[in-house]
C-alpha cells in the first residue's frame, strides 16, 4: 500500500516536473522568435552593411562558447548545480536586456544610429556570456530527469514544443516590430524581460521538485552502464563525436543564408514573400512532427541507425535544391531537410548524454553546446557566404550557379562528417553494445 502510494506520488511529481520543463521550453522559444526574427533587419537599418548583421550571431556564439567552456561548465560540475544555474542565467539576462535597451535608447535619441547598432551587437554578446550558464544548467538538468531509454522521446517532445513556441513568437514579432518601433520604443525588450522573469520563476518551482542525483550514491542502471563507456575510452569516443559533429553542423547550416537568397533569384524560383513563408513553414512543421516521433523511432531502430538516416537526408537535400523548378517541390525538399536537422538535433543530444560521464556533464555539455552554436551564424559567416561570394565576385559566375555550387559544398562537408562519425564513433559504439 505504501509502495503504491509512493509510486503514485513520484509519478505526479514527474508529470509536474515535465510540465514545468515544457512550459519553460515553450516560453524560451517564444522569446527567441519575438526578439531575433527582426533583430537582423533592425541592425541593418542602423548599420547598413551585411557584415555587421552577420557579426550578431557570430559574436553571440563565441561569447556563449567561452562562457560555457571556461566557467559555467566547471561550476556546474564542481558544485553539482543544475536548476540554480538556469534561474541565475535567466535573471541576469532580464537585467542585462534592460541595461542594453537603455544604452541603445540613449544613443538612438542622440541620433548615433551606428553606435546604437554596435551597442546592441556587443551588448547582446556580453549578455550571452552570462546567459550561457542557463544553457549548461538546462542540458545537465535534462539528463538528470531522463534515462537512456526515454531521453530521445522526451527531448523530441520538448523540441516539438520549442518549434511551436518559436512559430508563435515569429508571428507576434510581425506585429510588434512595426518598422523598428518595437525595438526603438522598448516594447519587444520589455516583453522579453517579462518572459525571462516568468521562466526564472518556473525553474524555481521546478527546482523544488527535482533532486540532482548524488554522484557518490547513485548506482547506474545496466542500460546506462552499457550506454556510457568509461575512462579514456569514453573521452576518446566523445572527442571524435564532437569533431564529426562540427563538420555535420557546419555542412548543414552554412547554406542557411544562401538558401534564402537563392529562393528569390529572378533566374531561379523568383519566390514571393508568401511562397518563401510556405517553404520555411514546411521545414518547421516537418521538424516538429519528426521531433514527436523520435522516441518511438529510437526504440524501434536505435540511435545510431536513426542518426545515419538524418545524415543521408541532410546530404541528399542540398543536391536537390537546384533541380526544383516549382515552389511546392522545393517546399517538400526543404521539409525533408527539416526532418534531417531535427533528427540530428534530438538524437544527437540523446547520444551525447549517453556518452557523458555523470561527473563531467557541465564541462562536456558545454563543448556540445558550443558545437551546436556554430549554426547560429558562424557557419554561414565563415563558410557558406565566402564560398558564394568568391564564385560571384572573383570567378565571375552568376549567382544561381554559385549558390548551387555552395549547396554541393554543403553536401560534401556533411558526407565527410558522416564518414568520420562512422569510422570513429559508430563502429566503436556498436561493438560496445554487442560486447558490454
Amino acid at each position: 500500500m505504501q509502495k503504491a502510494s509512493a509510486q503514485s506520488s513520484a509519478s505526479a511529481t514527474s508529470k509536474k516536473t515535465f510540465f514545468n520543463l515544457g512550459l519553460f521550453q515553450f516560453l524560451s522559444f517564444v522569446r527567441r522568435g519575438v526578439f531575433y526574427t527582426f533583430m537582423i533587419n533592425y541592425i541593418f537599418g542602423l548599420m547598413p552593411a551585411v557584415i555587421y548583421t552577420a557579426l550578431l550571431g557570430t559574436l553571440d556564439m563565441l561569447a556563449s562558447a567561452l562562457g560555457q567552456n571556461l566557467l559555467w561548465g566547471r561550476i556546474a560540475d564542481r558544485y553539482n548545480l543544475r536548476a540554480k544555474l538556469v534561474i541565475a542565467g535567466e535573471s541576469i539576462a532580464a537585467i542585462a536586456y534592460l541595461i542594453v535597451f537603455q544604452i541603445h535608447k540613449f544613443l538612438i535619441d542622440s541620433q548615433a544610429n551606428f553606435s546604437a547598432g554596435l551597442s546592441l551587437i556587443l551588448g547582446l554578446a556580453l549578455l550571452e556570456f552570462f546567459w550561457s550558464m542557463s544553457d549548461v544548467g538546462w542540458a545537465a538538468l535534462l539528463t538528470d530527469v531522463t534515462t537512456a531509454k526515454n531521453r530521445a522521446g522526451i527531448v523530441g517532445t520538448l523540441n516539438f514544443i520549442a518549434s511551436f513556441g518559436r512559430m508563435i513568437g515569429i508571428n507576434f514579432a510581425g506585429f510588434l516590430y512595426n518598422d523598428g518601433e518595437g525595438f526603438r520604443q522598448g516594447t519587444i525588450f520589455y516583453i522579453v524581460i517579462a518572459m525571462l522573469c516568468t521562466s526564472a520563476a518556473i525553474m524555481w518551482v521546478t527546482s523544488r521538485t527535482v533532486k540532482t542525483p548524488n554522484r557518490e550514491a547513485k548506482e547506474p542502471t545496466r542500460e546506462e552502464q552499457t550506454a556510457k563507456p568509461s575512462g579514456k575510452s569514453s573521452a576518446q569516443a566523445y572527442k571524435w563525436f564532437l569533431i564529426s559533429l562540427i563538420m555535420l553542423v557546419i555542412g548543414a547550416t552554412c547554406v542557411n543564408q544562401v538558401f534564402l537568397l537563392f529562393l528569390r533569384l529572378p533566374n531561379g524560383l523568383n519566390a514571393k514573400d508568401p511562397e518563401v513563408s510556405l517553404i520555411l513553414t514546411a521545414w518547421t512543421l516537418s521538424g516538429m512532427l519528426t521531433s514527436l516521433t523520435c522516441g518511438w523511432l529510437t526504440s524501434r531502430f536505435g540511435k545510431i541507425k536513426l542518426l545515419f538516416t538524418g545524415f543521408v537526408i541532410a546530404i541528399v537535400t542540398p543536391l536537390l535544391y537546384g533541380l526544383a523548378g516549382d515552389v511546392l517541390i522545393i517546399a517538400a525538399i526543404y521539409g525533408l531537410n527539416g526532418v534531417s536537422f531535427w533528427i540530428m538535433q534530438t538524437i544527437g543530444f540523446a547520444f551525447a548524454a549517453d556518452m557523458i560521464p555523470e561527473d563531467r556533464k557541465g564541462r562536456l555539455f558545454s563543448r556540445y553546446n558550443a558545437v551546436i552554436a556554430l549554426g547560429w551564424g558562424p557557419a554561414g559567416f565563415l563558410v557558406g557566404a565566402p564560398l558564394a561570394d568568391i564564385q560571384t565576385q572573383r570567378l565571375g559566375l552568376n549567382a544561381h550557379a554559385a549558390y548551387i555550387n555552395t549547396f554541393y559544398a554543403s553536401a560534401i562537408i556533411l558526407l565527410l562528417g558522416a564518414i568520420l562519425f562512422t569510422l570513429k564513433v559508430a563502429r566503436t559504439e556498436s561493438k560496445k553494445q554487442l560486447n558490454p
